[in-house]
């Protein structure tokens, strides 16, 4: 079954931003859970619906690009970060090399003002944290998904440990353009020392992180860690 990304139950994601500390837990799907929401980094979009239709956090939508324009909207970051673009939410991901080609669903905050759990359904998709950037603007984008479904199959994200160094990820966005990720590194960390700070924190260029669950314990049913890849938008021309 798929892990909580924060909590003990389906894939997703639970951390106390006032602790920063990042609670993973096993996965039993229950949609009555949900993960406290981290702390948004400084180009934060955010919604006021979820995809489920659940209401969340109160927030103003976030501004997009001209959508007629095929091409990104850049604009440089400061400190020499590098070229980044404008904001625009994702309309889908694709890795090649692990077979990746999802529609992701956006995951806000319930009313309990904690992060959304993705549904478990089998052949569920990704979903992306509407409170992180979207991809391509500067901070970490964030997608979280299951490793693997209800009925026992693979998840979205069932092979995210097999990426490289070096492998890409695409991310159409709502204004016809695409940001190009090369992935730099992949690492687990158990759910009771998740570096929130590092997956979750301001970066000076545009980034992505990918979260599944990972570590599954046969004794309890549950996955006791957490898998986030790490990669950076290739550079903008």
């Amino acid at each position: 079954m798929m892990a909580d990304f924060l909590a003990g139950g389906r894939g997703f994601l639970r951390v106390s931003a006032a602790a920063a500390v990042l609670l993973v837990s096993a996965c039993a799907p229950d949609p009555g859970q949900g993960t406290a929401t981290p702390e948004p980094s400084d180009a934060t979009p955010a919604t006021s619906q979820s995809p489920n239709n659940e209401s969340s956090a109160s927030t103003p939508e976030p501004t997009h690009s001209d959508p007629t324009s095929p091409e990104p909207t850049r604009t440089e970051t400061q400190g020499g970060g590098g070229a980044v673009l404008k904001s625009s939410r994702p309309t889908s991901l694709r890795i090649p090399s692990i077979g990746v080609d999802t529609k992701p669903l956006r995951l806000g905050l319930n009313k309990n003002h904690r992060l959304e759990v993705p549904p478990g359904d089998p052949g569920s998709p990704a979903g992306w944290y509407d409170q992180s950037p979207t991809p391509g603007e500067r901070g970490p984008s964030v997608f979280l998904g299951h490793v693997n479904a209800t009925d026992g199959g693979d998840g979205v994200f069932a092979d995210l440990r097999s990426l490289k160094s070096g492998d890409q990820v695409t991310v159409a966005r709502e204004d016809g353009s695409e940001a190009r990720f090369t992935v730099k590194k992949g690492k687990a960390y158990s759910k009771d020392r998740f570096p929130t700070a590092e997956v979750y924190g301001h970066t000076d260029d545009a980034q992505l992180r990918l979260i599944t669950c990972d570590g599954y314990d046969a004794s309890s049913g549950l996955f006791d860690d957490n898998y986030v890849v790490y990669a950076s938008l290739d550079r903008q021309k």
